[in-house]
């Protein structure tokens, strides 16, 4: 069989000039020889040196910190160099050029990098996964959730329910091959409670808040009658005018969403149409039908209606405390001012802890759609063992659990799931 040589690839890895410094990174077999190529010499590994990088004609392009890390125990299990380079647009293309006449090398694709540290074992898919969601991470707690991947702590988790299940299976094994023709061996005293413990875990893990609330961000809905002041509130909320404001009724016709992070934590916040029985006109009438369907879909109503008007488990709002015609609210509403201020920064407070209680916890993994998928497949495996009196179908079971979670951590996966994976990453990581 011929083996194919693997090429060298390189991009810029930080961000978009003109910066002050900007990292080009090299990976592959060549990459040794394009540090020789551009500099003349050879460098100790992992040790910041200064070197003038020069062009195949000798021109001097720019003068570099350079770094040599030789394989595998690297970022992609492969010999890779950094370039840290002057930040100017014409440096970086003129030291990618001078790159691109060396044989062997090429520009990297999207995510190719990291690509290259999970097909060489540096990385498993979980942890891939993680690292998009930090490239993507906009609010702290994004950012505490996808760091907790990044570091392996999902992959852990999945590797010790993985050592259960070949614990078990050994257990299925052994019964099976000191059985007769006519007897079936005993499974282990424990068997069926770890069988169960295991059940558990999984079944804990699967209720645990997903990640796509943590990108999506706890969605609260403003709601309630024409001129109740929802948008003033919404835009206080929000910290901008995205809704219009004005005392004809009416005003708001449609949904107005914005995504916001406050002390950190993710919302999504949807401003309604004033809710009637009958709209002013036809398009009225279209955006309450909408705001009816928000309110549905809402992890959190706040209502700023007639008091005990509004869906279950809203919360009250007496908005307009400043003015003249202020009506109050039973005790346990939140009594806010858009106009002045008077308990917005109170009714934040207590959004964020709301949505904390529904999101993931800070430096706690969050399980995808896919890794739920995964797991969900793991958890009825179990649970059909745990049903199974055959030994032959428990073990046959626990191979499908086991199968399941290898296909969580990427031992058993399929070059398009990898292809979208790994598309989401920038050119450079």
């Amino acid at each position: 069989m011929v083996k194919h040589e693997i090429s060298t690839i390189y991009a810029v890895s930080s961000g978009s000039p003109p910066a002050a410094i900007a990292v080009l990174r090299i990976s592959g077999p060549q990459a040794g020889a394009a540090l020789q190529a551009l500099t003349g010499r050879s460098f100790e590994p992992r040790r910041a040196s200064l070197a003038r990088l020069r062009s195949q004609s000798g021109e001097l392009l720019d003068e570099a910190l350079v770094l040599w890390f030789p394989g595998p125990a690297t970022a992609t299990g492969e010999d890779c160099a950094e370039l840290h380079c002057h930040g100017g647009r014409a440096v970086l293309a003129a030291v990618s050029d001078a790159l691109s006449k060396i044989e062997g090398l090429r520009p990297a694709g999207e995510g190719e990098f990291t690509r290259r540290a999970f097909a060489n074992g540096r990385i498993d898919l979980a942890e891939a996964e993680g690292l998009a969601d930090l490239l993507e991470a906009e609010t702290e707690l994004q950012r505490a959730a996808a760091i907790a991947n990044v570091d392996g702590r999902l992959s852990a988790k999945v590797g010790s329910w993985r050592e259960a299940v070949l614990r078990l299976s050994a257990q299925v094994e052994a019964a099976l091959d000191f059985s007769d023709e006519d007897d079936v061996g005993e499974l282990p005293a424990g068997f069926t409670e770890g069988l169960a413990e295991l059940d558990g875990e999984l079944e804990q893990a699967l209720s645990a808040p997903r990640a796509e609330k943590l990108k999506e961000g706890f969605r609260v809905v403003l709601a309630g009658p024409p001129n109740s002041g929802k948008s003033t509130l919404f835009n206080a909320l929000t910290d901008s005018e995205a809704a219009i404001t004005s005392p004809i009724a009416g005003t708001t016709r449609d949904v107005i969403e914005r995504s916001v992070a406050i002390m950190g934590v993710p919302f999504s916040l949807v401003d309604t149409a004033g809710l009637r029985d009958q709209g002013g006109e036809e398009i009225e009438q279209i955006g309450i039908d909408r705001a009816r369907s928000e309110l549905v879909r809402a992890d959190l109503v706040l209502w700023l209606g007639p008091e005990g008007a509004g869906p279950r488990d809203a919360w009250e709002i007496a908005a307009r405390s400043d003015s003249p015609d202020f009506a109050p609210k039973a005790s346990g509403a939140h009594v806010v001012s858009a106009a002045n201020g008077v308990g917005i920064a109170d009714l934040k407070l207590a959004l964020v802890v709301e949505a904390r209680s529904a999101l993931p916890k800070a430096g706690e993994g969050a399980l995808n759609a896919r890794q739920v998928a995964r797991l969900e497949e793991a958890h009825a495996a179990i649970r059909a063992a745990l049903e199974q009196s055959d030994l032959l179908l428990v073990g046959e079971e626990l191979r499908s659990a086991r199968l399941a979670f290898d296909r969580l951590i990427g031992r058993a996966t399929t070059e398009d799931m990898l292809d979208t994976l790994f598309g989401r990453f920038c050119i450079g990581k």
